[in-house]
């Protein structure tokens, strides 16, 4: 008996991550009139709280298996976030030196939980070439970060960059892990996949994975409209943390992780109206959910109002937890 019972103790948070709950919004889709379903794939369930713990984890070992990453180099890592946070609770687990570089504006919850693990973070703003590489691109993130490569990464020894933009541990985890689990857990009864880009790695990784079982199931990506992203010029707008902008990008600015190709349409939603059911879901179904869920569901009660998908079962991923938004306005 004692053997039993020892065998369902964890040795560690990394056997924690993965085999979040799927939930049907009966509430939120009853409220809106909806004629289809909508169901969500609870990212926080994981044990930092956020979708990101996956790559985090799959990074990391990655590095670890070929030989890259030993106990004397310092892990580093640019985020808007949650992988950063995924990362400090990963990298404290498995003994690690992590410095996280942040990008600003992010909330404060953000940098506090990162720091909780004992992460070193350096915000954007005291890279001077980063800050001047963002100005040039308008914004451009796949631009700064190769600049980051340069001024930071190439200068220093001990370092490993695990680079999630173009990470191939990042797609391939949701290959092998978040789709599949939406897969089984729904039986294989799923017509509409929708995810927010970020780095692209769970839209290309999960997506690719649902549309090896089978070609009809449509992945719907999930982009900040125009007027939901700050420029130079408009630094002040809020915007949709940790979601991006592609699908008018020039090739060179495209992370390889977003993988085009897997994506049957992008949706563009405002900040304003990832705000509007981020709030709603709250109110109708007691979840309590970020930015870029809240992005992720609008899009899905969009798709969802569309005649042709009446009855049709739409699953979206929902990132992260609303309790590391409260120092925002979203609530």
């Amino acid at each position: 008996m004692g053997q039993v019972i020892a065998n369902k103790i964890k040795q560690s948070i990394t056997e924690l991550i993965g085999h979040t709950p799927l939930l049907a919004l009966n509430q939120y889709v009853k409220e809106q009139q909806l004629e289809a379903e909508i169901i969500v794939k609870l990212e926080y369930f994981n044990p930092a709280n956020s979708v990101k713990d996956r790559i985090a984890k799959a990074m990391i070992e990655d590095a670890e298996a070929c030989g890259v990453l030993t106990k004397e180099k310092t892990i580093i890592e640019t985020t808007s976030g949650n992988t950063g946070i995924g990362l400090a609770a990963i990298a404290a687990a498995k003994g690690y030196k992590l410095r996280i570089y942040m990008q600003d504006g992010v909330s404060e919850e953000r940098t506090k939980v990162v720091k909780a693990y004992g992460t070193e973070v350096v915000p954007f703003s005291d890279v001077p070439e980063m800050v001047a590489a963002f100005e040039e691109t308008d914004g451009d993130f796949v631009e700064t970060i190769k600049v980051f490569r340069e001024t930071v990464v190439d200068r220093e020894e001990n370092v490993v960059f695990l680079n999630q933009l173009n990470n191939e541990a990042n797609p391939n985890i949701h290959k092998l892990t978040t789709g599949p689990e939406i897969w089984d857990d729904t039986e294989g009864d799923i017509d509409i996949f929708v995810a927010s880009i970020g780095t692209g790695g769970t839209i290309s990784g999960a997506g690719a994975f649902l549309k090896s079982k089978n070609p009809n199931i449509q992945i719907i990506g999930v982009e900040p409209a125009i007027n939901s992203i700050a420029t130079v010029d408009n630094p002040d707008i809020i915007e949709i943390t940790g979601v991006h902008r592609f699908s008018d990008a020039e090739e060179a600015r495209v992370p390889s992780n977003v993988h085009l190709e897997i994506i049957d349409e992008v949706l563009e939603v405002e900040t304003v109206q990832a705000y509007e059911a981020a709030r709603a879901v709250a109110k109708t179904d007691g979840l309590l959910v970020g930015t870029s869920s809240g992005a992720a569901l609008f899009a899905a009660t969009v798709l969802a109002k569309r005649p042709e998908n009446k009855g049709k079962r739409i699953v979206v991923i929902l990132p992260d937890t609303g309790l590391r938004y409260l120092s925002t306005d979203l609530f």
